[in-house]
């Protein structure tokens, strides 16, 4: 664990993430933040144990905590992974309780700390008793509305209740995320992963290949759609959607327009040298494409509409003829 240099006003802005802090004034959160420090974590370094005391939380800058129960046999139970803004420990420290779970950093993780090491909250009670009374209302406040909402945390966060959330939205013929989990699930997880990038796309003539081989060969053709856009989803860290029928879509986060316009040529390519020769008797493949490209937050300050308006491009490049690429370039 390293101390690592952030200015005040960063760190200012993850304290005001904290419940704890909600609605502190500017001088106060400044001079906590003089009381605060940021450290980067190893993968695998220990956040904290169980039974040790909940002297201070956690807020993440950047990485990722999992936290986890420990079971009779002494195997890892995974509970919940927090993951950049999430704030952990915070309950615990407000009940000045012990910690009954384990909390294990993962790769590349900074976690800003409050108080920082070395200090505790009895010296900041100390040194700013005006302080420490405002600090101690919201800890009153949190330890009554933030029971269920922690318990709800878990929940989600279960490994079975993620299982279940996922066969829920998978498209059960490809494997692909369905249209439902673009418009339910992924705007949450995308609010801190700006620029993001969607690449909805459309095989051309791909009703011909039905009509000539049968609903047989436009199955396996999606398939193996699936399969390359799957891969491109995990080299990219995106995800991988079945819109509908035969349109489907990658969504990019932290992706700007020059890369985007590189991965489009990348997937023109991907299609144009997709076969299914293995499978038919016959010369089979090389699928031209319509695509439609959309940036979020810059084409559309609300994720709902660029969804709509990246779908009508796409159906505008098909209709035009296919092979073509199309941008948003709308404005809420």
């Amino acid at each position: 664990m390293k101390r690592l240099d952030v200015p005040y006003s960063g760190v200012v802005a993850l304290l005001q993430r904290a419940e704890f802090f909600s609605r502190l004034l500017p001088d106060d959160l400044y001079w906590l933040a003089s009381h605060s420090g940021v450290y980067g974590y190893k993968a695998g370094d220990s956040v904290f144990a169980p039974g040790e005391p909940a002297s201070r939380f956690y807020i993440v800058h950047q990485g990722s905590v999992e936290v986890c129960r420990q079971g009779a046999d002494g195997s890892l139970e995974p509970m919940a992974t927090f993951i950049d803004g999430d704030v952990l420990g915070d309950f615990d420290f407000a009940r000045q309780a012990s910690h009954d779970v384990r909390a294990v950093a993962g790769a590349a993780t900074e976690l800003l700390l409050f108080p920082d090491l070395g200090q505790s909250i009895d010296s900041i009670a100390a040194a700013r008793p005006d302080i420490s009374a405002r600090l101690l209302l919201r800890a009153v406040s949190m330890i009554s509305s933030r029971v269920r909402s922690t318990q709800m945390l878990i929940s989600e966060n279960a490994p079975w209740v993620r299982e279940l959330r996922k066969q829920m939205y998978t498209d059960a013929a490809t494997g692909l995320w369905q249209r439902s989990y673009l418009d339910e699930e992924l705007p949450r997880k995308l609010l801190r992963a700006t620029p993001v990038a969607l690449l909805f796309m459309k095989p051309d003539r791909f009703k011909d290949l039905c009509d000539h081989w049968g609903h047989a060969a436009g199955d396996l053709a999606m398939a193996r759609i699936a399969e390359l856009l799957q891969a491109e989803a995990g080299r990219e860290g995106g995800w991988a959607i079945r819109l509908r029928s035969n349109e489907t879509a990658l969504v990019i986060p932290r992706c700007t327009a020059e890369k985007a316009g590189w991965l489009a040529g990348r997937l023109v390519r991907a299609f144009a040298a997709l076969r299914l020769d293995d499978s038919l008797a016959g010369s089979v493949g090389g699928f031209t494409v319509s695509m439609a490209l959309g940036f979020w937050p810059l084409d559309y300050a609300s994720f709902r509409p660029l969804v709509e308006r990246t779908h009508a491009c796409l159906m505008s490049a098909w209709q035009d003829g296919g092979d073509r690429i199309y941008r948003t370039g709308g404005r809420a």
